[in-house]
């Protein structure tokens, strides 16, 4: 196991320097100047000649890449163009809204989606199979900025039970940090929940055909025993590696759901950052979403053997 750790780990440094590489060249690449943007029009063009020296965009692309990669190297993602602040400090501060937004999701859509497809699988082919799977179809097509503001609508402007936007920390109280996280969270986890509880089903019901699930049940063991300890926990792989595809995607549905609902999170930024073509910040954005899309995959694969011991490395 260690030594499939080191290996893995020792495999994601080509792959960040890639995505780094890529990210810097298209960035470089695409059409505008961020001096004109952070001068204005009404800079002459000498203005813009020093602001480009000084922002160090008079040089060659491998140069500029070899500074900000030893600088990254040292921990330093750079200052800001707009603001003139520590990259790593605007992260962080940005980075508390985005993961609890993302962590609540995760954890809502499992405990939802899981006993909703084992109970689907277990009443195989009734009506509340066909009403769940029928609900999950719905629940994966609608985009989430529509059912972002479909439970604003509902909930905030008729109801008047929930904010319509903003962000409370854990800090000012369980009950408005919960407030305040309800419908970004239910937005978010309408997608998710839907393609889980679908995994889900599918996996239990190619389990429920094995030998050993007949075994059980020839033994006298009750069907909740054997849905719960034989049946689900056999087809926990598969139900793991969605819901790690699903956190994966989070990345990108945090953004919308964050600009849906004005929270002041990670996603808000690289809005802001692509918007003002703030390289330093889009990089430092890219870098970070990259590293976590890696670990996640490292953590699903070392999962593996957790729920299926037959699983060596």
């Amino acid at each position: 196991m260690l030594v499939y750790l080191i290996k893995r780990v020792l495999a994601t440094v080509p792959v960040v320097l890639t995505v780094a590489v890529l990210v810097f060249g298209l960035l470089r690449l695409s059409p505008g100047d961020p001096a004109l943007i952070l001068a204005g029009d009404s800079a002459t063009e000498a203005q813009l000649q020093e602001l480009r020296q000084h922002m160090g965009l008079d040089r060659p692309i491998t140069a500029q890449f070899g500074i900000w990669a030893t600088q990254v190297l040292r921990g330093d993602l750079g200052v800001s163009l707009h603001s003139g602040t520590s990259v790593t400090s605007m992260i962080s501060s940005r980075i508390g809204p985005s993961l609890a937004l993302a962590l609540c999701t995760i954890v809502f859509s499992t405990l939802v989606a899981v006993p909703l497809g084992a109970y689907a699988a277990w009443r195989r082919g009734s009506r509340i199979d066909r009403a769940i799977m029928a609900l999950s179809v719905v629940g994966f097509s609608v985009p989430v900025f529509v059912t972002g503001y479909a439970l604003i609508l509902l909930f905030a402007m008729q109801w008047g039970w929930l904010p319509v936007q903003g962000y409370k920390p854990l800090s000012a109280g369980v009950f408005e940090f919960a407030r305040h996280l309800a419908l970004p969270t239910l937005a978010l986890s309408t997608g998710f929940i839907a393609l889980i509880a679908r995994i889900a089903r599918s996996s239990i019901l190619e389990t429920m055909n094995e030998d050993y699930i007949r075994t059980a049940r020839a033994k006298g063991i009750t069907e909740g025993t054997v849905l719960i300890s034989h049946a689900l926990r056999n087809a926990a792989v598969p139900i793991i590696t969605i819901i790690g595809i699903s956190v994966a995607l989070l990345i990108s549905g945090v953004v919308v759901t964050e600009s849906v609902f004005n929270l002041p999170g990670l996603g808000r930024l690289v809005v802001e950052s692509v918007l003002a073509r703030d390289y330093p910040l889009i990089q430092g954005l890219i870098l970070l979403f990259s590293l976590l899309y890696i670990g996640i995959n490292l953590t699903i694969d070392l999962l593996y053997s957790v729920f299926d011991p037959r699983i060596r490395y």
